[in-house]
């Protein structure tokens, strides 16, 4: 589809959001598809987990974005999914991907939203097909349980912060579940808390440096826990990193149902983003240090260094692997 105003920032970038979002209604769409191609009891896919996604390059209003999904392997109770976006110029015809990703799906059950279905297998062209998408399926499945395992932090407010600290860019947004937010199941559409997280982040991000900011990857994002529609979700974000010209925001989503099932406040999603700030021209600027206070925002900052040199050391790799083909 062809983007609009509304979908971008104040400098004509398309919100990362927006295209988390649409990526997943591919990825939502071909796996529903799937799991509902044999006779059985009809399901929904719903949305387990995104694997780290780059945004290579920008989209900007006017371009056309072409979703495009590949369903790559298949679990007894889960489905790998393979989207690629590209964006065109309609005015001058060229063409570039912009982003790649990774999703997993769930089929659940149209009678029972607890019951997950059977998938049915695909068929591969290779047998080592099936078993690079096994080891990928059993690494996913290790880090979705290890996430949820320490996610418990909550972010209070603070009064006066200093600037550049954590507690001066951290921010919340707390939004009321519709039916419009929803799938057929009544629960949230991966896609549509994506992009609040997304949002959330930017702001971070934003008052952190007081430039324009573009979203430059995420991190593995996992869904623990569906959300029901009548729910309200508190989306919240602070910095844990910053390199000479990154941030990295950790970024989680509590959920209060107060419909149907009342229970306590349980954490439903988490996901670690990365921005980077531009100057007017889109040139990379320079992005003002992190200023850590606590124990906790220290740990929190080693934490996120390792994951920046981890992901730079891997992105060397993969040039210098290039370069040799």
């Amino acid at each position: 589809r062809i983007m609009r105003p509304d979908d971008a920032n104040v400098a004509g970038n398309v919100h990362g959001g927006t295209i988390l979002k649409m990526i997943e209604e591919a990825g939502a769409i071909i796996s529903t598809r799937h799991c509902n191609s044999q006779a059985g009891e009809p399901c929904v896919a719903a949305l387990a987990r995104v694997e780290r996604t780059d945004f290579l390059s920008p989209v900007c209003i006017g371009e056309v974005a072409n979703v495009s999904a590949e369903i790559t392997y298949t679990s007894r109770h889960s489905v790998e999914v393979q989207v690629n976006v590209m964006s065109e110029n309609i005015l001058t015809g060229a063409k570039k991907v912009t982003n790649k990703a990774t999703l997993w799906y769930v089929p659940l059950s149209l009678k029972n939203v607890n019951k997950v279905l059977e998938v049915p297998p695909i068929q591969y062209a290779r047998k080592e097909q099936e078993d690079e998408g096994k080891k990928r399926y059993e690494e996913q499945k290790l880090d979705r349980l290890e996430t949820k395992q320490r996610n418990g932090d909550v972010i209070f407010p603070v009064i006066n912060p200093e600037p550049h600290t954590v507690s001066y860019s951290q921010s919340s947004l707390i939004h009321l579940v519709g039916p419009s937010d929803c799938t057929l199941l009544g629960f949230v559409h991966g896609g549509v808390t994506m992009k609040l997280m997304d949002e959330v982040a930017g702001i971070v991000a934003a008052r952190h440096c007081k430039t324009n900011i573009v979203t430059a990857s995420v991190d593995a994002i996992n869904f623990h826990e569906k959300i029901k529609k009548g729910s309200v979700i508190t989306i919240s974000g602070r910095m844990t990193f910053t390199s000479n010209k990154s941030m990295e925001i950790e970024v989680f989503v509590d959920a209060d149902p107060f419909v149907d099932e009342p229970r306590e406040r349980y954490r439903a999603v988490s996901a670690f983003f990365t921005y980077v700030s531009l100057s007017k021209e889109g040139k990379p600027l320079p992005v003002p240090q992190l200023l850590t206070e606590t124990e906790d925002e220290k740990r929190r900052f080693e934490e996120g260094k390792g994951r920046y040199l981890q992901t730079k050391a891997k992105r060397q790799a993969q040039m210098q692997q290039a370069a040799q083909q």
